[in-house]
């Protein structure tokens, strides 16, 4: 089987998916449904991942580590504290991880993203910093929400707050993309 290019429509299936069956597993049945509806769904879109494109990205098979981890913790021992942790959990080692690569004068955003974004450094290091940040921030919040309020609240930040709020965020990043932006650099003047 060949190498194929993911159509967008799956891509966004593989990415979406697990969290929208994850809310909707939640409110028709319980967290406990909506546990190993995540893992399932996330590690399904891993199997689809590999089948189109032959790899695995790396922050998927993170949280599908982290997801399988923490989700079979919270299944086994019947204990919601678990998946409740999991985004802190994969927040603060995406936070880690950019962090670590600054200190090591890499861009490990760039890794990621090179393909998408041609930046020059300047630009690369601080939409590292800013992810870092932002991953830290998230993870805070989640500690916060998680312990101090109702699962339905929790549920529906994780949802919608999260996924809304990454959303704002890298609308926030298209001036600096803009502005470190070296396609125009690169491109001969008419």
């Amino acid at each position: 089987m060949s190498t194929r290019k993911m159509p967008q429509s799956i891509k966004t299936a593989t990415e979406l998916g697990p969290i929208v069956i994850f809310f909707a597993a939640y409110y028709l049945y319980d967290l406990y449904v909506a546990t190993g509806a995540i893992m399932a769904t996330t590690l399904g879109s891993l199997i689809v991942s590999y089948a189109y494109e032959k790899r695995i990205p790396a922050m998927p098979l993170v949280t599908a580590v982290v997801v399988t981890i923490f989700g079979g913790l919270t299944l086994y021992l019947n204990d919601d504290t678990f998946i409740k942790m999991k985004p802190t959990i994969i927040y603060a080692l995406f936070a880690a991880a950019l962090a670590a690569g600054l200190l090591l004068g890499k861009s490990f955003v760039k890794t990621l993203f090179g393909n998408f974004w041609d930046l020059s450094d300047t630009g690369w290091h601080q939409l590292t910093v800013r992810l870092t940040l932002f991953f830290l921030s998230l993870a805070v919040v989640n500690e916060i929400v998680w312990r101090n309020f109702s699962t339905d609240f929790w549920v529906n930040v994780k949802v919608f707050g999260f996924t809304g709020i990454t959303f704002v965020f890298f609308m926030a990043q298209v001036p600096l993309l803009t502005k470190h932006s070296t396609k125009s650099e690169d491109s001969p003047e008419e």
